[in-house]
């Protein structure tokens, strides 16, 4: 098994995971990806997410977005950056796993760690 395959593994195991409807559905659009050579169909992928849905879901409401439109500009992050920081900021998290954030950022009191470093 690959590393990056063990540390995701290891991640969903843990209990203390929070998601946004959002990352939900980026999970989603990546996955099928037609290009990815290991794309999964429809079926596993909402199976998978059925199966995320164990953990704490951030629907992104209209807050979430107002904070998401101003994080953007505050922080210089695009949008659906921004939102990722805001939902998770309405969960009650203090970190934020991300491969495209930067590494060791803090966000007004909500810092990224790059799960894969």
């Amino acid at each position: 098994m690959a590393l990056a395959t063990q540390r995701s593994a290891a991640l969903l195991a843990e209990r203390d995971l929070a998601l946004s409807v959002q990352v939900l559905q980026e999970f989603y659009d990546q996955a099928k990806r037609a290009s990815r050579p290991d794309a999964i169909g429809h079926q596993q992928a909402v199976l998978l997410i059925e199966s995320f849905r164990r953990f704490p879901v951030q629907d992104i409401t209209s807050g979430i977005m107002m904070a998401a439109l101003d994080a953007r500009q505050r922080f210089q992050l695009s949008y659906w950056d921004a939102a990722i920081i805001e939902a998770s900021r309405a969960l009650g998290c203090t970190h934020v796993l991300s491969e495209d954030l930067s590494d060791g950022q803090d966000y007004g009191g909500v810092q990224v760690t790059n799960p894969f470093r």
